[in-house]
């Protein structure tokens, strides 16, 4: 007897709370802001209702208009967000609702704290703000967040997340991003996102972020010329930078990509990609540069 195989398909369901601005049906042309928020520890497992606890859902459920599309998500155990199921769950959302992609906001409490910083390093390229609150992250990774404004709260007082978890990604993040806020309540303890959330100048400053998006500026031919030659990362990785009709070619073994000059000697490629190239300037005009995209590297020109 053959055993026998057939295919079947495993579905992992997230269920959320949805909020429509005023106005939503009525226009079907236009285009909404989103923010996405993602509760803490307490609020997790199969009951809906207790994402209502705190935050934008429950100023929501007591009545408050949004002029934004609102989702928070349940996670289904307290173990922390996943990175990979939100970034499916937002693209879901954009694809259900009008949502405009170039306003898209995040925040979290807590453990969504913790969510908000570990889903916009990851993808970075989504996100036009984030205000974490009462968490934390992998400050060696701050640096993809450099184009995302970023409004980080905290108690003083908080024991059960130190604030150096919220001042630690501050002070990592600003070496690359001069949009970054830190509010320290200097009285308040684990419980800083009803000082947060209550406050209508968050939202106002949400709104009125965009998400990055390189711009191309002209460069003069003999700024190009400094910076041709061949540079050579630490593992051996070598590129060689060369003009063609007037632009940047970085030439790879089996590619060839156009770069485009974005001003202060950095190059993009993409203009909505956290991808650049920064170069390193000395006194004969190039001494290498820093990529930073999924990896931050240093080529040294030869």
């Amino acid at each position: 007897i053959r055993a026998q195989q057939t295919t079947q398909k495993f579905v992992q369901e997230t269920a959320y709370l949805r909020s429509l601005p005023q106005g939503y049906d009525g226009d079907t042309t236009a285009r909404w802001p989103l923010l996405i928020f993602l509760h803490g520890s307490g609020e997790s497992g199969s009951d809906i209702e207790k994402v209502k606890a705190h935050g934008p859902p429950e100023l929501v459920a007591k009545g408050k208009q949004f002029p934004m599309i609102i989702v928070s998500p349940q996670a289904d155990a307290p173990r922390g967000w996943d990175a990979d199921m939100l970034y499916k769950l937002l693209q879901d959302v954009k694809k259900r609702y009008r949502v405009n992609a170039d306003k898209v906001y995040l925040t979290g409490l807590s453990m969504g704290g913790f969510g908000t910083f570990s889903l916009a390093i990851k993808y970075p390229d989504e996100f036009a703000a984030i205000a974490p609150v009462c968490g934390g992250g992998d400050s060696s990774q701050a640096w993809k967040l450099r184009n995302i404004a970023t409004w980080v709260f905290h108690g003083a007082k908080d024991d059960v997340v130190l604030p150096a978890g919220s001042a630690n990604m501050v002070a990592a993040e600003k070496r690359y991003n001069n949009d970054v806020r830190f509010n320290l309540y200097p009285d308040a303890n684990h419980n800083s996102w009803d000082l947060t959330y209550n406050n209508d100048s968050l939202y106002s400053w949400m709104l009125s972020k965009t998400r990055f998006r390189y711009s191309e500026k002209p460069i003069a031919q003999e700024e190009l010329k400094k910076l041709e030659g061949v540079y050579v990362a630490a593992g051996e990785d070598t590129v060689h930078i060369l003009q063609e009709a007037g632009a940047l070619i970085a030439k790879l073994p089996h590619e060839r990509i156009p770069l485009r000059h974005s001003g202060n000697k950095v190059f993009f490629i993409d203009p909505g990609q956290a991808v650049e190239l920064r170069f390193l300037t000395d006194k004969k005009g190039s001494s290498g540069f820093l990529f930073l995209g999924g990896t931050q590297t240093v080529y040294r020109k030869l």
